[in-house]
């Protein structure tokens, strides 16, 4: 029964973070190709709430399936989808399962937006120019003002979205059994944890618009 429920868990945070990168795709774009992606919000949910492994799982079966449907980047889309919103992901679900509070939450976010902001400043040096079909030193020149700030923005924002969405999204799967109630009577701090949140996602999100030039 437990392995069932986790499966159908993992389902529905798929389907969920499917539509969200649906909804992504209404976003401006960064130089033409950069895009914001909200799925990676649904994704560290799910790995905040059944481990590191269960948001590498959602991550592979997504950007499979964006792949498959909606993508126009084929397989090199798909590999650098799944080392974004798997670096960002499992390292902050990892953290967070060793230290299950809101401390533990913040310090996985942010190691996670900092990982995958690195690691895709090399993919970006190893695989963007047979995208673009540039000479690499076009792609050095664009790491530090271009892809740098880009990740951090996108990862902000996906970090503060995943701070306002957990205990609504879970607290939905408690009630439906899906997900077992918390042995932690741990609430405070939860309306300033909300504010913090608000704040900085108003902050990545007008940084964002500036960065794709919108204002």
């Amino acid at each position: 029964m437990k392995n069932s429920k986790t499966i159908a868990t993992l389902g529905m945070l798929c389907a969920i973070a499917f539509v969200a990168k649906l909804i992504s795709n209404v976003f401006p774009t960064v130089s033409g190709f950069l895009s914001f992606d909200l799925k990676d919000v649904i994704i560290v949910i799910g790995g905040f709430i059944s481990g590191p492994l269960a948001a590498l799982a959602i991550t592979v079966v997504v950007s499979l399936i964006e792949m498959v449907t909606v993508s126009s980047t084929g397989v090199i889309g798909f590999v650098m989808n799944v080392l974004a919103s798997g670096t960002f992901a499992c390292i902050a679900a990892g953290i967070y399962h060793r230290d299950r509070s809101m401390k533990g939450a913040i310090t996985g976010l942010i190691a996670g937006v900092l990982c995958m902001t690195a690691i895709m400043i090399l993919w970006n040096w190893l695989i963007t120019p047979l995208y673009m079909k540039v000479p690499r030193d076009v792609v050095v020149k664009m790491l530090i003002p271009t892809f740098l700030p880009f990740n951090l923005v996108k990862g902000g924002i996906n970090a503060s979205l995943a701070m306002l969405l957990y205990k609504p999204v879970v607290t939905a799967l408690r009630r439906a059994h899906l997900v077992p109630e918390s042995s932690s009577g741990a609430r405070h701090a939860k309306i300033g944890v909300v504010i913090v949140s608000v704040v900085l996602l108003i902050s990545f999100v007008l940084l964002a618009l500036v960065l794709a030039k919108v204002i």
